[in-house]
């Protein structure tokens, strides 16, 4: 086309513009991908990593089964701030201990039983049937009880 018309011209025009919005179309396109394929990473990664980190066993589950396994038993009251220091020191390998409720609002409560058992502190140990109150160190229970505190 040597000399295009005026409408050869308004037509090339219109082809340009019409490109130009097809491409602008497909870059929006392609940017909602990329947004919405990171959006679904992320979200997957919320799901995926707590639901295998709960799957991973606790750093003291033996300890905390060998305590068990030995009659060992934690008398608290689920208000009492050192009964949640003791839980927090053994993380997910609570899960093994043997912990009684004291308080009668509580989950599970054997208020009775902590009555029988004359318990008048949280929390508080019973070894080999000697009672120890107080939060005690994973230590403190290791050498009472003859558990071995091995760290993985």
């Amino acid at each position: 086309m040597e000399n295009p018309t005026q409408e050869e011209r308004e037509k090339l025009n219109q082809q340009k513009i019409q490109d130009k919005v097809n491409q602008d179309k497909k870059k929006k396109l392609a940017k909602k991908i990329v947004i919405y394929s990171i959006l679904v990473l992320i979200i997957a990664s919320l799901i995926y990593f707590p639901i295998s980190n709960s799957k991973k066993p606790g750093k003291y589950d033996d300890f905390a089964k060998c305590l068990t396994e030995n009659d060992a038993k934690e008398y608290g009251a689920f208000w009492c701030p050192n009964c949640a220091e003791q839980k927090r020191l053994f993380g997910k390998s609570f899960q093994y201990i043997t912990y009684v409720e004291c308080d009668a609002r509580g989950k599970d409560p054997k208020p009775q039983l902590c009555k029988e058992k004359k318990i008048t502190g949280y929390p508080t140990w019973e070894i080999n049937n000697t009672f120890y109150p107080g939060l005690m160190s994973l230590e403190e229970l290791s050498t009472l009880s003859g558990c071995n505190l091995k760290e993985p």
